[in-house]
């Protein structure tokens, strides 16, 4: 299976069907944990979007009504191999899956409030880059560029993307309204 990067490396591949399915069965192994303190979970991240590179890392988002919805259930997430890492950003807490002895990640489980601002934000740029080719292409062109430059430096190698993302969501949430 081509999933799982050593923490701080970056390096980019081209789309794999397996990245879908391991999505899938993650999905599946959460909806078994958290039952209805789970609203919804989504494959998200360059792994969700079928044209383009992506670290060979599957992300996630779990919706919840609130965080206590999903803390409750550490001690079995950790059982079945999803680890709590920490809060991520203001309003959104972050776990992962891999062989955490040799600092290989395979997954990161992003949770945040069902409806928020950080749920749309990662449904609507996936949802973009699948329906605009040529956003996704030059999104792939920037993510192999930065990963030459910053193979051994994450925090770089993903400040580096800021601002494109930032743009991209701009044209997402217009899209999106339209789109309905």
């Amino acid at each position: 299976m081509s999933i799982g990067l050593q923490r701080g490396k970056v390096t980019v591949t081209g789309h794999k069907a397996e990245w879908d399915d391991s999505a899938r069965e993650i999905i599946a192994k959460l909806k078994d944990i958290l039952k209805d303190d789970m609203i919804d979970a989504q494959h998200i991240g360059s792994t969700s979007i079928k044209s383009i590179c992506a670290k060979p890392i599957v992300d996630v988002v779990v919706g919840v009504r609130n965080f206590n919805d999903i803390f409750k259930h550490n001690e079995m997430l950790q059982q079945n191999g999803i680890f709590y890492r920490r809060q991520d950003h203001p309003g959104q807490h972050l776990y992962l899956c891999g062989d955490l002895e040799n600092n290989i990640h395979t997954h990161y489980i992003h949770v945040v409030i069902w409806g928020n601002d950080a749920w749309h934000n990662y449904i609507n740029l996936r949802d973009y880059l699948n329906a605009h080719k040529e956003k996704a292409e030059e999104y792939s062109a920037l993510k192999e560029g930065l990963a030459v430059h910053y193979a051994d430096d994450r925090i770089a190698y993903t400040d580096g993307k800021k601002e494109f993302i930032e743009e991209i969501l701009k044209f997402a949430r217009e899209w999106r309204i339209y789109e309905k």
